[in-house]
């Protein structure tokens, strides 16, 4: 039962009568501020040394305060059914991001030929020091009313970038020697230059050395400090890329501006390929704004209709890659369109024959569960709603698809109309290979390259082991 609230009429409001109420103003909140009013002036929105506003340590709202003041009033004193005619505010000191501000109403003056109260407010620090004054002339209600305080929505806004977690997490790792396949474009080229940039990568630049530099002088772009080995066309750059690997050159491939079966049909040749005893799979890692955990989903780009043994792979690439991006005991959710098993659906023996696969230990470091639909897998309701107890059920980290066609669907799908960043990389082989779409900007190629040294240190510490094939 949520608590109830109620307010004060003006025949009950007393001269002296006193309203309190504490709040923080967090990074989230000044964003929230900008986006409603489009005021981007405001202070802190993008913090660091360079702060212009008239607060050097950032986060003075005169807004928020006053906000506070209204707040007040319109729900603790008179509270619910009141009208804030005019609120007068002064600042005194910034409002710092983080610090508990506390705001005080108390009934200065009743007017009864309008039915109004002012209210004389303060809001104080921590320290007890004046952040803000003011005063509020409210029109307060004549009818008792009563309600039930309701949990207010959360609100999570979309960052520019929300892999910073991923990127502090390679701070101090090694840059990965990476052989760029062809970057011949001007995002390819620019993702490769920004991910050497924040030490995740030293690139190797393999394609047409004209066009690479012609695209180099277009965007601005320093070369200078990169290897470029020139080559003829895209087939010759994946060649070439792979056996940089095979050499010990490069540790990891970066797919630039050509297609994906050209790397590919290098990668796994049998004589001179990166083939391990492992079937090759691309796992997407999202990050859906009002999702709250990152989501790993496979495989939409690589096996087209997977096999329960191309299945088995895909999953053990997927619970490796949980666990070099911290996700210790990854839950796996294995999709299909029901949460029952049928022979009417082949996905679902499947996923039934994989969950026994994992309990006998032919699956390890994760929780299997399926088959599950998609509501149930990742959403604690819909799975209590239709009765599933299920240590994935709600839970998932990893959604693993049937085929190709309802993966690539799945991530585009969050991509484009959720607003999803995707990282995207390729597992299975000799080496981490950061596998993104020809249309990716820069930033999930960055994003990308920070999972793919992330996974390289867990193969460099040995959590994990593939054996090479022939």
């Amino acid at each position: 039962m949520n608590d109830i609230i109620e307010n004060k009429t003006f025949d009950e409001i007393q001269i002296g009568d006193q309203a309190s109420l504490t709040r923080a103003l967090d990074q989230d909140g000044v964003e929230a501020l900008a986006i409603i009013t489009g005021n981007f002036n405001l202070i802190d929105l993008d913090p660091g040394p360079a702060d212009t506003s008239m607060y050097g340590q950032g986060g003075g709202q005169t807004s928020w305060s006053a906000t506070l003041f209204a707040t007040l009033a319109g729900t603790r004193l008179p509270g619910l059914g009141s009208i804030a005619k005019h609120i007068d505010v002064r600042l005194h000191r910034p409002v710092a991001i983080g610090v508990p501000v506390t705001a005080t109403a108390t009934v200065k003056e009743k007017r009864a030929e309008t039915g109004t109260v002012l209210l004389d407010c303060r809001a104080v620090n921590p320290a007890g020091e004046e952040v803000a004054t003011g005063s509020v002339e409210v029109l307060a209600p004549r009818e008792k009313m009563r309600h039930e305080l309701l949990d207010l929505p959360k609100v999570q806004l979309r960052r520019d970038n929300r892999y910073l977690d991923l990127l502090r997490a390679c701070e101090g790792l090694p840059a990965l020697g990476c052989a760029v396949v062809h970057p011949c474009s001007a995002d390819a080229l620019r993702g490769a230059v920004e991910a050497a940039e924040h030490h995740l990568i030293t690139p190797i630049l393999i394609g047409p050395e004209d066009k690479i530099r012609a695209i180099a002088a277009q965007e601005h772009l320093d070369l200078t400090p990169y290897r470029l080995v020139p080559t003829e066309h895209s087939h010759h750059s994946a060649e070439l890329a792979v056996a940089m690997v095979l050499s010990g050159e490069a540790q990891t491939l970066m797919k630039g501006s050509l297609h994906t079966d050209e790397l590919l049909a290098e990668v796994v040749k049998k004589v001179g390929g990166l083939r391990t005893e492992r079937r090759i799979s691309h796992c997407f890692l999202l990050s859906v704004p009002n999702f709250p955990r990152p989501i790993i989903i496979t495989d939409a780009a690589i096996n087209i209709a997977p096999t329960l043994e191309d299945k088995h792979n895909i999953i053990q690439n997927a619970i490796d890659l949980a666990h070099a991006i911290g996700i210790t005991e990854p839950k796996v959710a294995i999709l299909s369109a029901v949460e029952t098993v049928t022979n009417k659906i082949p996905s679902t023996l499947e996923a039934g024959a994989l969950c026994k696969m994992a309990d006998r230990g032919q699956i390890t470091g994760g929780i299997l569960d399926g088959p599950l639909a998609f509501d149930n897998a990742i959403d604690e309701r819909a799975a209590r709603t239709k009765g599933i107890v299920s240590p994935v059920a709600g839970k998932a980290d990893i959604l693993v698809v049937p085929d190709l066609e309802a993966g690539n669907m799945l991530a585009k799908q969050l991509t484009f109309m959720a607003g999803a960043e995707a990282a995207g990389i390729v597992l299975g082989a000799r080496a981490p290979i950061v596998l993104t779409s020809r249309a990716d900007g820069p930033q999930a190629r960055l994003a990308s390259c920070a999972v793919a040294v992330l996974f390289a240190e867990a193969q460099r510490k040995g959590a994990v082991l593939l054996k090479t094939g022939g």
